[in-house]
């Protein structure tokens, strides 16, 4: 662990700890995984000390708890757009029409 890092995200679930550590690094922010084998050590560990994490430093916390939201609630900051080479309707999570492959105007 680098030194001042602190925790933002943990859960029983080690599939959705990567998701958000994946989510994370995507959007450049340094994270790092910890955790992830000692869930074998439940009930001979304390189970707080056990669940898998994501830590990050402390300048990057504030971004990174918006991400994680974004990420479990499904939701974007970005607006819903109409491809301009076919006009099908896209949700604002989207860079690339599924339909034609236009890439969406920044």
């Amino acid at each position: 662990m680098l030194p001042g890092y602190v925790r933002a995200f943990a859960h029983s679930n080690a599939l959705l700890v990567s998701h958000v550590h994946n989510v994370l690094t995507a959007a450049g922010i340094p994270a790092e995984l910890h955790n992830l084998t000692l869930a074998g050590g439940a009930g001979e560990l304390p189970l707080g000390e056990c669940e898998p994490e994501v830590w990050v430093a402390p300048h990057n916390l504030a971004r990174a708890e918006a991400l994680i939201r974004q990420s479990l609630e499904g939701t974007s900051d970005r607006a819903s757009w109409t491809c301009p080479g076919c006009g099908e309707p896209l949700d604002g999570v989207f860079d690339t029409c599924w339909n034609c492959g236009t890439r969406r105007e920044a």
